[in-house]
């Protein structure tokens, strides 16, 4: 028998827009794709068998890469019990499996879920965020990032991002490789090659946005998620305050380690002020996100 929903609150807002993001992102892939074959038509098996295991693999195995890349380190209860404790109760609250529970070595105080499902899910928090937050507010940290695995929102991400990142790929090994300097300017095969920098340069940047789009709302559910899973909206107003004040604290070298891996982390890691990154942020502000979390508290409060 299939395992029932975990009790985290359903959000159609957010299905709508993974549906959405994911339909967008493969239309592209395919044409993507397709100038590729059109381009290089000798090599399309090569093509093929490139793009559809880079595919799986980023799909299988990014997880575990994007862990592995913020330095999470799997514990056990007898190592971190605190931390495993806050994991237990939301799991018996939501309902739902519990985890792989891991911590990182970094004095950047966030937290992040990666895993395709809830069994191959892992939530880890970082040795600052353990070391600045009450209980209370690392329960609803932690709730916020089991919502991300409950609404299924990291898989979804991990696959919207892989086109992005492949066609980041193509677009520099095309400048490197001088593709246009291969061919004839009055060569149609050239014109082609000379096309395949311009359409990978505008398939990253489409994709970007739509998943910058579909995380900024991805975070704003999870709070909302997490205020209503637990019923203290103020732990998780206070934890964001908390986090984005301490931020400022942080060495700039440590904020640029960990500043790739935005749209994984509870707060965006900024290396400076005036970063580009605020621009295209993976978050909302964290003024909209306590403004949520103020009107979800007067609402249970009636």
């Amino acid at each position: 028998m299939p395992r029932a929903r975990s009790r985290y609150a359903p959000d159609r807002g957010l299905t709508g827009r993974m549906v959405t993001t994911m339909f967008l992102i493969g239309l592209l892939y395919v044409v993507f794709v397709g100038v590729l074959l059109a381009a290089l038509r000798g090599s399309w098996p090569i093509i093929l068998i490139i793009t559809g295991g880079l595919f799986i693999a980023q799909f299988w195995f990014s997880d575990r890469i994007a862990a592995y890349g913020m330095g999470a380190r799997e514990v056990t209860p007898e190592q971190a019990p605190e931390l495993h404790g806050t994991i237990d109760r939301i799991c018996a609250l939501a309902d739902m499996p519990k985890p792989k529970v891991a911590i990182a070595e970094s004095d950047v105080p966030n937290a992040f879920a990666t895993g395709r499902s809830e069994k191959t899910a892992l939530v880890c928090a970082t040795t600052g965020l353990l070391r600045r937050l009450e209980p209370e507010e690392l329960e609803g940290v932690l709730a916020h990032e089991m919502s991300h695995v409950a609404h299924r929102d990291v898989a979804v991400m991990t696959i919207a991002s892989f086109l992005g990142v492949l066609a980041g790929v193509i677009t520099r090994i095309a400048l490197w490789g001088g593709f246009a300097r291969s061919r004839p300017g009055n060569d149609p095969a050239g014109i082609l090659l000379l096309l395949i920098p311009l359409i990978s340069a505008v398939v990253y940047a489409i994709s970007f946005l739509l998943t910058r789009l579909l995380s900024r709302y991805r975070e704003l559910s999870a709070d909302r998620a997490a205020a209503l899973l637990t019923g203290r909206p103020s732990a998780l107003a206070s934890a964001l305050t908390k986090v984005s004040g301490q931020m400022a604290s942080i060495p700039t070298e440590d904020l640029r380690k960990a500043e790739p891996y935005n749209a994984f982390y509870f707060m965006p890691a900024f290396s400076a002020k005036e970063s580009l990154g605020r621009l295209f942020s993976s978050h909302p502000t964290l003024e909209q996100r306590l403004d949520q979390l103020s009107r979800i508290s007067a609402d249970l409060s009636r």
